[in-house]
């Protein structure tokens, strides 16, 4: 292990290089932010290593200087420094390592714990429990690896039973009762009717478990109406007017991006495909420059949900969206090669993930006065996807076509593994209703007038 100066400019400047920050900017104001850490790491005495303790201590001190995303933000960069540095030998142990083992591997959480009034339970309540370390653990892991071995990807249903999971093993006092009586217990934990369904469901899917492996254990139910009242209380989905939709992608071009020029159009393009092609905001995220046929006028979704992947012909408008965006794209100096990321982020040197395309975007909405400022309320971005399908069916029913002709070709456009996902998307508006009432009196009239006169 090289003995390590703190105030060792040079060494930042290495790490900075190594970042390939595009930037100017950006290289000078995080090559402040980490000569203000290592010159606080030095004033207190840390000779080969940050420990836990003066990190702490000097998230503590900046909390008080910082908003809490800024401080966040100037973290990850921290933690990042310090991984740079005992990668390269430079310290003897990384805190952070240890602070990811006890307490999970996202940073945001372990920071807000970390600066809170009381951090010692403020970690405690972070602290990371085993995988399936109940007492039921070891049945609901075996029902997950055989659902897998059947071809079942079993995502949601694994959280779902790892948050069950987790409750028993914070209530071990709990491992006398019965099955039932876990359930209910945990759905108290927090009542609503959405969690009593989860809990429910949980149950359930482990009863299976057991009574397959001893018949004679019985099959929880779920109860009627607990599905039912669950799906009231979730949020109703929003569809957005032709005037809100050009409001949004009006905001997207508009967007401040002073340092990065790109970014409006990156966002326009982004919408363009949520709205225009019904794609989620996992597939926006995801896909690659690869994945656009401009001779086709095609784009390929790979990987979606249900282990699909499909083949989206476009309209002659968004081919053209996606065709500006790439001249953008190329002049912005982002990868050729055809695995790079579509959406790239100069200033990042990399694509964007799920959580950031959410972000943007949700902000995008805001300016554009269609979601409050704050909070969580109002329209949401994959409300884009609901509306790409009330608007195709309101379209069609004002060319004269018959939609349920149309909605298994829908459904696989939509990536949707059959009819019935799709038909949570149509929700009546006061105006397609009036469209289908249309339809019935010029088809369904006429052939009720056509029977009667039949002897």
């Amino acid at each position: 292990m090289t003995h390590l100066s703190f105030n060792n400019a040079a060494l930042i400047e290495r790490f900075l290089q190594a970042q390939g920050f595009r930037h100017p900017a950006t290289h000078k104001n995080y090559a402040g932010i980490l000569c203000n850490f290592t010159g606080f790491l030095a004033d207190h005495g840390a000779i080969t290593s940050p420990d836990v303790a003066i990190v702490t201590q000097w998230l503590k001190e900046h909390s008080l200087k910082w908003k809490v995303h800024i401080l966040y933000h100037r973290a990850f960069l921290i933690e990042r420094y310090v991984r740079w540095l005992h990668e390269q030998g430079m310290i003897a142990s990384n805190p952070f390592t240890e602070l990811h083992r006890q307490y999970g591997p996202r940073t945001t959480p372990i920071v807000r714990a970390l600066v809170s009034e009381d951090s010692d339970e403020a970690l405690h309540n972070q602290r990371q429990l085993p995988r399936f370390g109940s007492f039921l653990g070891v049945v609901m892991a075996q029902h997950v690896s055989h659902m897998r071995v059947l071809g079942y990807r079993y995502r949601t249903e694994e959280q779902r039973l790892l948050r069950f999971d987790r409750f028993l093993q914070r209530h071990p006092e709990l491992a006398g009762l019965t099955l039932s009586e876990l359930v209910e217990h945990w759905s108290q934990e927090e009542p609503s009717p959405y969690h009593l369904f989860e809990a429910r469901r949980a149950g359930r899917t482990v009863s299976k478990a057991m009574h397959r492996i001893d018949p004679r254990v019985p099959v929880l139910s779920i109860g009627d109406g607990v599905a039912r009242a669950a799906r009231q209380q979730q949020r109703s989905p929003y569809l957005y007017t032709d005037d809100e939709i050009q409001r949004i992608l009006h905001a997207a071009l508009l967007y401040p991006s002073p340092k990065a020029l790109w970014r409006p159009v990156t966002l326009f393009t982004m919408l363009v495909l949520a709205y225009c092609a019904g794609l989620r905001g996992g597939e926006v995220a995801r896909l690659m420059l690869g994945d656009v046929d401009l001779r086709e006028q095609t784009l390929e979704i790979r990987e979606t949900k249900f282990f699909k992947n499909r083949r989206l012909p476009l309209a002659a408008g968004v081919m053209a969206s996606i065709k500006h965006y790439l001249g953008v794209r190329e002049q912005a100096g982002a990868p050729k090669n055809p695995e790079s990321p579509l959406f790239w982020s100069p200033q990042r040197n990399c694509g964007y993930t799920v959580g950031g395309v959410r972000l943007i975007l949700t902000d995008v909405l805001r300016r554009a006065d269609v979601k409050p400022a704050r909070g969580a309320i109002g329209p949401r971005v994959h409300d884009l996807r609901h509306t790409m399908v009330g608007h195709r069916m309101r379209d069609w029913y004002k060319s004269g076509i018959n939609p349920q002709s149309k909605l298994p070709y829908l459904a696989t456009y939509l990536g949707h593994k059959d009819i019935r996902s799709t038909l949570v998307y149509l929700n009546i508006t006061p105006e397609l209703l009036q469209n289908a009432s249309e339809r019935f009196r010029k088809n369904g009239a006429a052939a009720l007038q056509t029977r009667e006169i039949l002897p």
